[in-house]
């Protein structure tokens, strides 16, 4: 119990420290208005989602302190949403371990995270619009571009993107680091 205790600590200290460094050092990003696109910045918290709900939280919330360092705040307080779609895409893969061998499913299940991911952050993104919180060339632009477009529809894709990025690396580093989702799946064999 103790080392798996370790393990799991050991999984998220790495994770949030390359959650920090990825908006830190990664070369391509945009920044539309509420809007920011970071290539690979959902990887560590979707890498916690094979470790365990717990992993998972906490990745989520260290790089959402990443965010909070290297963007405007609502940039950060949609990060913070992550915690939400990180916490039940781990309790969902912690339960059906086998999705992990089945690459339709997976997808499916990439879906549905993309879509909790991206209400989560438009939910965010609507509250600070409605409250008047956000730059005049957003309000120009309107709700339906800046908030559903940009935010809900942008983030869907970047949501698909980064989490295949993810899977693709669990695939291959999964059962060598001992995941406990890959574990699981193996006794389920």
């Amino acid at each position: 119990m103790k080392n798996r205790s370790i393990q799991s600590l050991t999984y998220a200290s790495l994770l949030i420290a390359l959650g920090i460094m990825i908006p830190l050092v990664m070369p391509v990003k945009f920044v539309i208005g509420p809007a920011s696109f970071t290539l690979a910045s959902h990887v560590p918290v979707f890498l916690a989602m094979f470790v365990s709900p717990v992993v998972a939280v906490l990745v989520a919330l260290g790089t959402a302190f990443g965010f909070f360092l290297t963007f405007p705040f609502i940039v950060g307080m949609r990060a913070l949403s992550h915690v939400i779609f990180a916490f039940f895409g781990a309790l969902y893969l912690g339960k059906h371990p086998n999705l992990v061998d089945s690459p339709k499913k997976m997808m499916v299940f990439n879906v549905v995270i993309g879509l909790v991911h991206a209400i989560c952050e438009t939910l965010v993104v609507t509250l600070f619009f409605m409250t008047g919180k956000l730059s005049a060339e957003t309000y120009t632009s309107g709700f339906f571009v800046s908030v559903f477009l940009l935010i809900g529809v942008g983030g869907f894709i970047h949501s698909l993107i980064d989490y295949t990025i993810a899977f693709s690396i669990a695939q291959k580093i999964g059962w060598k680091f001992k995941f406990p989702v890959y574990l699981a799946a193996n006794k389920q064999k």
